[in-house]
């Protein structure tokens, strides 16, 4: 059995599920909505205030659909009550970046500001000109979003100069060995 698909889905108060005959889980909160549909051999049923994910049988395909499909649930549930976050760090002379309404502007050291438009209801912050906080109830989206600003200046090994992740560790290297 799986150990993370076994595991129950607690369902907070203010959040409704509902599975259709098609098998999509659809769950409703205080932030909004999201839906996912699930494989047809996987069930998902509601026992009281708790949601489990249940596999017909042991075979290869069942096993690695079961804990996927538990995780996708769990986080709709997870991003409909509290949603999800990426914390982006910029490190260089002279980069920042701005919010000006949904349009996110980095100067990041190329000859022309890259302006990035935020998709439907994902929000962008800038609490410090080298900070970028991505929010929204869909953790698949802002993971992509923040992986495509992270695109637009890798951090590099020798400076350290770069966008990355708040907690992200980059390896640094010596460089040129002088001479003695």
């Amino acid at each position: 059995m799986s150990r993370i698909g076994k595991l129950p889905i607690d369902v907070p108060k203010g959040v409704t599920v509902t599975v259709s005959q098609d098998n999509t889980v659809s769950v409703k909160g205080p932030k909004g909505a999201l839906s996912q549909k699930v494989n047809k051999d996987i069930k998902v049923e509601q026992e009281g205030g708790q949601l489990l994910v249940t596999r017909p049988s042991d075979s290869k395909p069942h096993r690695s659909m079961h804990g996927l499909y538990r995780t996708l649930v769990n986080n709709m549930v997870v991003g409909v009550t509290d949603g999800f976050q990426k914390v982006l760090v910029m490190e260089g002379v002279g980069y920042r970046a701005a919010v000006a309404g949904s349009k996110l502007t980095l100067n990041v050291g190329y000859s022309h500001p890259v302006e990035f438009d935020a998709p439907k209801d994902i929000a962008f912050e800038t609490p410090a000109a080298n900070r970028i906080i991505v929010r929204w109830i869909d953790k698949q989206a802002v993971g992509a979003i923040a992986a495509d600003i992270r695109e637009v200046r890798k951090p590099e090994p020798y400076l350290g100069k770069g966008i990355r992740y708040e907690n992200e560790r980059i390896r640094r290297k010596e460089g040129k060995a002088g001479k003695k």
